[in-house]
């Protein structure tokens, strides 16, 4: 299975999935859900954890983040990481998949 192509231009390129999202990062904006363009996403709560500051001035127990709801239906496009404001999403390159 080939998992490099060409750009438009000729440059070779491999895509890259989204394999895991850093749920203590992810501030739930719903970037990522908006611009992928597959059903690769879902907003879910998160317990909030009694020693993380990020969260002191909330009165809910909990808050909302992102999570993989289809990372098999990801074409490695990378659109949510570069909307992401804090970085939360890790790729993995095609090759390294099929290893």
């Amino acid at each position: 299975m080939t998992t490099q192509s060409l750009t438009r231009s000729g440059t070779p390129w491999e895509p890259e999935f989204v394999t895991d999202i850093n749920q203590q990062t992810c501030i739930g904006c719903g970037r990522c859900y908006k611009v992928c363009p597959r059903d690769v996403f879902d907003l879910v709560e998160r317990e909030i954890d009694e020693d993380d500051d990020m969260y002191d001035d909330l009165e809910d127990d909990v808050v909302m983040v992102m999570e993989l709801k289809d990372e098999g239906d990801c074409i490695g496009c990378g659109s949510c990481s570069r909307v992401c404001p804090k970085n939360c999403h890790t790729h993995t390159k095609a090759s390294e998949l099929a290893a």
